[in-house]
């Protein structure tokens, strides 16, 4: 899958380990590229859902578009979709198995 980011400085600090290690702790740090490598690995979306530890779902309310998975709770790493358009489903659900791109926003706490 193709990984783009948000932003410049969250790119290099993903794309590095020393700067990941710099920002965050070792084990922060260690899952942020777990969760990278994973995603590059993928060659869509659907294949994350079959990855228990990464716990990948979509977001509701306002960060509705919005999928997450797992680091040290409660941090999760924020993404969406960059396929244009959308793959949606005919029920108007976002079509996994055709997400080809992801855009990472950045890792948050989505509970606080």
């Amino acid at each position: 899958m193709d990984i783009l980011f948000r932003t410049k400085k969250f790119c290099k600090q993903c794309n590095s380990d020393k700067k990941l290690r710099r920002v965050y702790d070792p084990r922060m740090a260690q899952l942020i590229r777990r969760r990278l490598d994973e995603l590059r690995a993928a060659d869509t979306l659907e294949e994350l859902r079959s990855l228990p530890q990464a716990r990948c779902h979509e977001l509701t309310g306002d960060r509705k578009g919005q999928l997450s998975v797992d680091l040290v709770h409660p941090r999760r790493l924020i993404f969406v979709p960059a396929n244009e358009p959308v793959p949606k489903k005919p029920d108007g659900g976002l079509d996994w198995s055709k997400v080809t791109a992801v855009t990472i926003l950045g890792e948050e706490d989505t509970h606080g």
